[in-house]
């Protein structure tokens, strides 16, 4: 089954869009597991930091796990902010089933003002869109422009490109 990678700022939305196709998934009987940046930098990345080279190996790590439950059948939908496009193609590279970018894109200054966990407010070094950078992807199968489109219209379009993935995966098995 394919990996759903949400990428984009903090505070673009790419957690409410990701639960959002999961329930939408969920709801039709499509086994799918969530890999949320937050909950995997509390538990599976809890000693890495923001340097470059954590939060390239954070995506490495996420990537890898994802690669594995989507072997198991599972669609699996990752939001994470991954701010390195080099990294974010590395893991695209190294799926072993379809993979599908979507950017979560939403102007840094709609981000500061949703800012729905404080982290703008509080002026952090190294912050991803402020003073480290965060490179869009050139080339992503849905961009979703959260500040000019609503969480069910960017939601249908994400379900539109994830059952064509896995429509074509299904039709690359069926053939001898």
């Amino acid at each position: 089954m394919p990996v759903v990678w949400f990428t984009g700022l903090s505070g673009a939305g790419k957690s409410t869009l990701a639960g959002a196709v999961q329930a939408e998934l969920l709801s039709q009987g499509i086994k799918v597991e969530l890999l949320d940046g937050d909950v995997i930098r509390r538990t599976f990345s809890r000693g890495l930091g923001f340097s470059k080279q954590d939060r390239d190996e954070n995506v490495r790590r996420v990537g890898h796990v994802a690669n594995l439950l989507a072997h198991q059948g599972l669609v699996v939908l990752v939001a994470l902010i991954s701010p390195y496009r080099a990294v974010r193609d590395e893991v695209r590279e190294r799926a072993e089933v379809p993979f599908l970018e979507v950017y979560v894109n939403a102007p840094l200054e709609v981000c500061m003002l949703r800012d729905p966990k404080g982290l703008y407010a509080q002026k952090l070094p190294s912050f991803t869109g402020v003073d480290d950078p965060y490179e869009p992807p050139l080339h992503p199968e849905v961009e979703c422009r959260t500040d000019q489109e609503s969480v069910e219209i960017s939601t249908q379009r994400v379900l539109t490109a994830l059952k064509n993935a896995i429509s074509d995966v299904k039709t690359r098995s069926a053939k001898p």
